[in-house]
């Protein structure tokens, strides 16, 4: 699974994630991609689960690229813990999706099996989405 090897520092604030993505909205590796129509938290796992996906319908040709990594952290506190005593530990990590961020690119296979990749590995992910590409 997708976590950073450093960070400056451990926990982080919650946040808000507000509007639309302005990076990473159109192909820039790949002709077809999987972009993101919703915002949504997604998780390390999902990312993992989803391009395991895309690599079994591939079967060992073509590339794919994974444009969103997941290094936000999110903490955790244990059943029946009582108020107080501070932040949790580090459950697992994040990544905040604005709608219109390209999640997924893949290119040198053929576009139709491309596309049924893509369209598994959406269903492996909490956001609706659509592919792009030529």
């Amino acid at each position: 699974m997708l976590y950073p090897k450093r960070v400056k520092h451990r926990k982080m604030q919650k946040g808000r994630t507000k509007g639309i993505e302005k990076r990473a909205t159109a192909l820039a590796f790949g002709n077809v991609g999987l972009k993101s129509l919703q915002g949504r938290w997604i998780r390390s796992s999902q990312i993992e689960a989803a391009r395991r996906v895309i690599l079994r319908h591939l079967k060992g040709k073509g590339k794919i690229w994974i444009r969103i990594f997941p290094d936000k952290p999110i903490t955790f506190k244990g059943n029946e813990v009582g108020m107080g005593g501070g932040k949790g530990s580090v459950s697992h990590y994040v990544y905040p999706l604005k709608p219109g961020r390209v999640i997924f690119e893949i290119d040198g296979v053929p576009k139709d099996i491309a596309q049924v990749a893509l369209r598994e590995a959406a269903g492996k992910l909490p956001v609706k989405t659509k592919i792009i590409g030529d």
